[in-house]
């Protein structure tokens, strides 16, 4: 148990530029921006305080809510590109036969990896976005102290949403990486034959099997098959339209995280979550015999 940890700590330290100093280094640019515009005057803060003045929570709501959106477009993209360059690291560094010394096998070593992406670096990702909310938060409430509109009830409510906020953004995260696991596999299993070249592939493979449907089984075009629709299904969030979100944001109730969390849970197929994560197992697996024959030869 101490050795498979210590693998996935591995992956923080040798990833941690993507998932931890990439991420850091993107709020310093949009704070310092943000702190700029108003000290050269590209934002009144008079404006500002009047408008936080008719709904000071809501614009905070929905920016860290616009925050949060795009920390996790972050996440997903950097796993994708994590899962290809990870799971051939140690063959393109020669450290192979190091690792293969260590008291794990090669399935437990990608499962090490697996594992670190969807715990450990959306973690550290998580505690970026909530650092941008607690920045975002500062922000605003200075911009009402500016204005005269900052008061004790508005530094409480403000926080109350900050904790809304920062709950929905963690269900979030949550459902998103169990909903996309096997994808995150797939480009994984992949990368242990072809390395980077796995995300192209990945993404031509789906197109190659829909059109083998089409051409089999016959249709319209590649794209109205039962294998495409399926994909389209499989990669699209539950949570998309006709949701809370969509009742809140035209509504006048502040954001509600256990309501959101609620509405998002039952979305979920999990009957294709269980299939995702059996698909993902067995992903690893391939990848982990062919790395040990390939390694073995």
């Amino acid at each position: 148990m101490k050795a498979f940890t210590a693998l996935v700590h591995r992956e923080l330290i040798e990833h941690r530029g993507a998932f931890l100093l990439g991420p850091l280094l993107l709020v310093a640019v949009l704070f310092g921006a943000t702190i700029l515009a108003f000290t050269v005057g590209r934002v009144d803060a008079r404006f500002s305080g009047a408008m936080l003045t008719v709904a000071p929570l809501r614009i905070y709501e929905m920016g860290f809510l616009g925050f949060g959106v795009g920390w996790s477009f972050y996440l997903m993209a950097t796993l994708f590109f994590y899962a290809a360059d990870g799971f051939a690291a140690d063959k393109r560094n020669n450290a192979m036969l190091f690792w293969k010394s260590m008291p794990v096998g090669d399935f437990k070593m990608l499962l090490s990896k697996l594992t670190a992406a969807i715990t450990l670096l959306p973690g550290t990702v998580y505690a970026v976005a909530l650092l941008s909310g607690l920045l975002l938060y500062g922000v605003a409430y200075v911009t009402m102290l500016i204005n005269g509109t900052g008061t004790v009830a508005a530094l409480g409510g403000i926080a109350m949403v900050y904790l809304q906020v920062a709950l929905a953004i963690l269900v979030s995260f949550a459902v998103g990486l169990i909903w996309y696991l096997p994808f995150i596999a797939l480009v994984g299993g992949l990368a242990t034959a072809i390395g980077r070249w796995a995300i192209p592939v990945s993404l031509v493979l789906p197109a190659i099997v829909a059109t083998l449907e089409w051409v089999t089984l016959g249709g319209l075009h590649p794209f109205t098959t039962r294998t495409w629709d399926y994909l389209s299904y499989r990669s699209t969030f539950p949570l998309i339209e006709d949701g809370y979100v969509d009742a809140w944001f035209v509504g006048t109730e502040p954001f509600n995280a256990l309501l959101y969390a609620t509405d998002l849970l039952n979305r979920v197929d999990w009957s294709q979550v269980g299939i995702g994560v059996v698909f993902s197992l067995a992903m690893i697996y391939l990848g982990s015999e062919y790395r040990r024959r390939s390694n073995d030869n």
